[in-house]
């Protein structure tokens, strides 16, 4: 397919916007036959006719009004890039990417956006997959910065090769959370006869929580295994089971009582990054972000 001739693009532009071919002719010093020709040759390398005559006026057809939206999109992405390279403050609305693991919870990515959530001229993108996915996508530009949580060490590794940066925005130590219970829960022994939600075994919490229990000769009783974070506080809420996650995850349900934090779990903590990719033209909205 040949490639779009922008020229072509930007005189349609005109005749669009300035209501006929004489109009935009007289506007870019240009002859209307000359427009004419170049407009259609636009038209022959979409396939679509752009305008229908009426009388002596110009009307969109739904291909020239689908055109109109693109041609719209193209120039204000130009500006955008020539104010980015320049280093200058772009004048349209700025879009920021997330990209969040899946199994991180819905609070913390609401936390990190909050300050631009409601910002009308931030553009804000959020998506979720795996890590892999995320890092593939940071590296190709298409994504600004991925959140992510572990339970040890640091999601990226710190060597010559690496172009990748983390910093830590938040610690939550891991509880054992369920529905208010007559009893106090005794860690670990009580795990013997009480049923468990627990993160999937990929999950580090979950690998870590594991070598505890082995250790203590505890085989649990397993209710489910979930590897979503919105999934295991729903269930925390539906189930006389406990359910292991960081306080953070079911902060509402803390609040007004519905769940209580019956066994905050020694030694477990997840930490939540915020992964960047060091770029000569790295998005300023992060600087409001990451401070």
């Amino acid at each position: 397919m040949p490639a779009l001739n922008y020229h072509h693009l930007r005189l349609f532009h005109a005749i669009a916007t300035h209501g006929g071919l004489t109009a935009a002719a007289r506007a870019l010093h240009l002859s209307p036959s000359a427009l004419s020709v170049q407009l259609g040759r636009l038209e022959d390398q979409l396939g679509h006719r752009l305008f229908d005559r009426e009388g002596r006026r110009l009307v969109l057809t739904e291909a020239g009004r689908i055109a109109l939206d693109y041609a719209a999109t193209v120039f204000e992405a130009g500006h955008e890039l020539l104010a980015t390279l320049r280093d200058r403050p772009a004048t349209g609305r700025r879009a920021l990417r997330v990209g969040a693991q899946t199994t991180l919870s819905r609070n913390v990515q609401l936390a990190f956006v909050g300050p631009v959530i409601a910002d009308p001229e931030v553009e804000l993108v959020l998506r979720s997959g795996t890590m892999e996915v995320l890092l593939e996508q940071l590296n190709a530009h298409a994504l600004d910065v991925v959140l992510a949580s572990t339970a040890e060490g640091d999601p990226v590794p710190h060597d010559a090769a690496s172009t990748l940066d983390s910093v830590v925005l938040d610690e939550q130590p891991i509880s054992l959370v369920g529905r208010p219970r007559a009893a106090p829960v005794r860690y670990p022994e009580d795990l013997v006869h009480i049923p468990l939600l627990l993160p999937s075994q990929g999950s580090p919490v979950r690998r870590l929580f594991d070598t505890q229990l082995a250790r203590a000769a505890i085989r649990p009783v397993l209710l489910a295994e979930v590897d979503d974070a919105a999934m295991l506080r729903l269930l925390a809420r539906a189930s006389d089971g406990l359910t292991l996650v960081p306080p953070v995850v079911v902060r509402d349900e803390l609040q007004d009582g519905t769940l209580v934090e019956h066994v905050r779990v020694p030694g477990l903590v997840e930490r939540f990054h915020a992964i960047t990719a060091r770029r000569r033209f790295p998005n300023p909205l992060l600087k409001l972000l990451l401070g």
